[in-house]
């Protein structure tokens, strides 16, 4: 009876017990499945928040992609065809204020201030510019601009400090005067289809190459210059060239040349035999042994002098020369051999 009553009781605990634990562990697991559901929520948020992160790295990409092809077609279209020609709504760039002084003094700059710009249709409207004169002493340095000009046939800058410049833009240009500058560079002369003239003496350049149909006269004296060459100048008539540092020059190309002038440079032989016309020809101070003007017979006046090695200058029979300039120890003969 007493093992019954204890048995009872004993049952009557563990069912107790079960019954208490029962809830205990249903809670546990609700707490398990909750953060579960937040720990998917979470994964969902993030991946959420790192697609709208790309995204906006993408679009900012895309912004930043954009403004470069933006730049890009800009700087392209302000220098297509490698245009130098420097417009700010349509105004050509004047860096040099004496240059564009000397503009407002001759009324081609319209506003009259220098701002370092020129109205386009002001430089377009020039087809003469004459740039040595000036009421005050005005040196210009630098002809930034003048492709600007592009309407210009006759162009003289003479007496200045410039040191180099480009004409390509300038193609209707037939005369180009830059005496007396401190030029050591010339651009875009092969394109100048009109040129009849070109006057750089007293300057700096050591080299002179180019191509022109046109030439008519070439003055390059008082340069350093130890090459030249213009090819095609079948109208070429007059050079001169002196006191440079030339070795030799090629005169096979130009028939029509009438005065040469090559005193005081450097020069050790010369061939006139296709020179016909030839009627000046000054060679004095230079390093020539031998020379032979036979077939100029047009020579009208001739200057050898100074020539130390050469004692003999070829003549024809019959022919005659007006004016000869001699050493003592050079003569005039049909027979140097």
């Amino acid at each position: 009876m007493k093992d019954n009553i204890l048995e009872n009781i004993c049952t009557d605990k563990i069912s107790s017990s079960l019954v208490e634990e029962r809830p205990k562990r249903k809670k546990y697991n609700i707490r398990i499945e909750t953060t579960r559901k937040r720990d998917r929520q979470w994964k969902v948020e993030r991946k959420l928040k790192s697609n709208f992160i790309d995204g906006a790295k993408f679009s900012r990409s895309v912004l930043i992609l954009l403004s470069l092809i933006t730049l890009i077609f800009f700087i392209v279209s302000c220098t297509k065809d490698d245009e130098r020609i420097d417009l700010i709504n349509d105004f050509v760039y004047i860096p040099d204020n004496q240059f564009e002084s000397i503009l407002i003094e001759q009324n081609i700059d319209s506003d009259g201030v220098v701002n370092q710009k020129i109205s386009g249709t002001d430089a377009l409207g020039v087809t003469h510019l004459n740039l040595n004169f000036s009421n005050s002493n005005k040196y210009i340095r630098d002809l930034t601009g003048i492709e600007g000009f592009t309407n210009l046939t006759y162009l003289s800058a003479s007496g200045h400090l410039i040191e180099d410049i480009d004409l390509s833009h300038n193609t209707q240009l037939d005369t180009v005067l830059l005496q007396a500058n401190e030029l050591y560079t010339i651009l875009g002369l092969s394109k100048l289809e009109s040129l009849t003239k070109l006057d750089v003496s007293w300057n700096l350049l050591d080299s002179l190459s180019f191509k022109s149909e046109s030439i008519e006269v070439l003055l390059a004296s008082h340069n350093h210059l130890k090459f030249v060459e213009i090819e095609n100048a079948n109208k070429l008539k007059s050079i001169i060239l002196t006191s440079n540092k030339l070795t030799s020059v090629n005169l096979g190309t130009h028939p029509l040349l009438e005065t040469l002038l090559l005193s005081d440079n450097r020069i050790l032989t010369i061939d006139l035999g296709q020179n016909d016309n030839l009627s000046h020809l000054y060679i004095s101070g230079n390093s020539l042994s031998e020379l032979n003007v036979s077939s100029n017979q047009n020579l009208v006046e001739l200057r050898v002098d100074r020539n130390p090695n050469l004692t003999c200058i070829q003549i024809n029979n019959d022919q005659e020369i007006p004016t000869v300039s001699l050493s003592e120890y050079q003569e005039l003969s049909t027979n140097c051999n």
